[in-house]
């Protein structure tokens, strides 16, 4: 696998988005979040997903430069038609915007239905931390193929449903949360596709519902498995709850609509830390909180706690200095596209 330095991939990343027809805004919001989601180790959301996003604006499914629009809203609250944009941009507006709306009424939330893949969740309520408030922010596909079997259930009827809430605080790694409400990420499975690897038995079962650890079988009519294992119903609840709130709040409805186009239902909140109690001491007392977690004695064969997003901001420090791995599938294919494009000597991918 080649090793790609961060500012070299975005570069990359966004010129290819460009010659597809993105605009500069929207390219460098898409390539700057896959690195970012390749930075914090999360490489299902990375670069690997470009090559997708292009196919996608192909056919239609993302419409550059789309103007999103403002459906209905209040003081407190908004919903958003994105028209089809990309979700790294449209949803960045989207939380600019509820943040704007929390710094005077303390509290606000937004919904936003037609966008596309909206990329690594934690980038919105990440911004919300900024502003010194608490971010909340949930996902959903729409209407688009499922990729998660109910806990007890073998053929795919939820999304994966991400879950993500950003603190503020004192320390110099966020505490956040960002999860997937199924056992691991759909774009894992991807990966391990791509990377020829097996994966753990509980990830995914095949289309007679049998467990395997042949990623392959995913896209053969199998079916990612829900968080929790044996315990899988409260995963399969999890994820249940977001649909409502990103499926049905935003009026995307449930189920799978025939065309198969990706479209990412949001629900976003924030509320701002000063309206409860003084930002200061509560970033403090997060830092506290934080490190009483570390101090836990080590369970055997661990290397010790990591409070919330602590992993991830360990992978970014590494992989801003020895850069990033990008496996040999998904490197051809960006060579491929900057063959079709032209750009293959600009970026010497030759």
């Amino acid at each position: 696998m080649p090793i790609v330095q961060a500012d070299r991939l975005t570069r990359i990343g966004a010129a290819l988005l460009r010659a597809a027809g993105a605009s500069d805004e929207e390219a460098d919001a898409v390539a700057t979040g896959c690195v970012n989601a390749n930075l914090a180790g999360h490489d299902s959301h990375g670069v690997i997903a470009i090559p997708t996003y292009i196919d996608r604006i192909k056919v239609g499914h993302i419409v550059p430069g789309a103007q999103w629009t403002i459906v209905q809203e209040s003081p407190t609250t908004t919903v958003i038609d994105g028209h089809w944009g990309f979700g790294f941009h449209v949803n960045a507006k989207a939380m600019a915007l509820t943040i704007e709306k929390a710094k005077t009424a303390n509290v606000a939330a937004c919904t936003v239905f037609r966008q596309s893949h909206v990329g690594r969740l934690a980038a919105y309520p990440m911004m919300a931390i900024k502003a010194g408030m608490i971010g909340l922010a949930t996902a959903d596909s729409g209407r688009s193929p499922k990729a998660v079997a109910p806990f007890g259930g073998r053929e795919a009827r939820l999304g994966t449903n991400p879950i993500s809430i950003a603190v503020p605080s004192d320390l110099d790694a966020p505490f956040y949360l960002d999860m997937a409400t199924s056992a691991v990420a759909a774009g894992k499975i991807q990966l391990a596709a791509a990377r020829g690897e097996e994966i753990p038995t509980g990830w995914i079962v095949d289309s007679e519902g049998r467990q395997t650890t042949d990623p392959r079988q995913f896209r053969k009519g199998g079916a990612l498995l829900p968080l929790g294992g044996s315990e899988g119903y409260k995963g399969s609840g999890l994820a249940a709850m977001v649909e409502v709130l990103c499926g049905l709040l935003t009026g995307l409805g449930f189920g799978v609509e025939p065309t198969g186009r990706h479209n990412d239902g949001c629900f976003m909140a924030v509320f701002n830390v000063a309206a409860f109690r003084p930002l200061k001491d509560f970033k403090k007392e997060v830092a506290e909180f934080a490190r009483y977690l570390k101090a836990t004695p080590p369970s055997e064969g661990s290397t010790g706690v990591f409070y919330p997003g602590e992993v991830e901001y360990i992978r970014e420090q590494q992989r801003k200095v020895s850069g990033i791995d990008v496996e040999d599938a998904t490197w051809d294919k960006l060579r491929a596209l900057a063959g079709e494009y032209k750009l293959a000597g600009e970026f010497d991918l030759t």
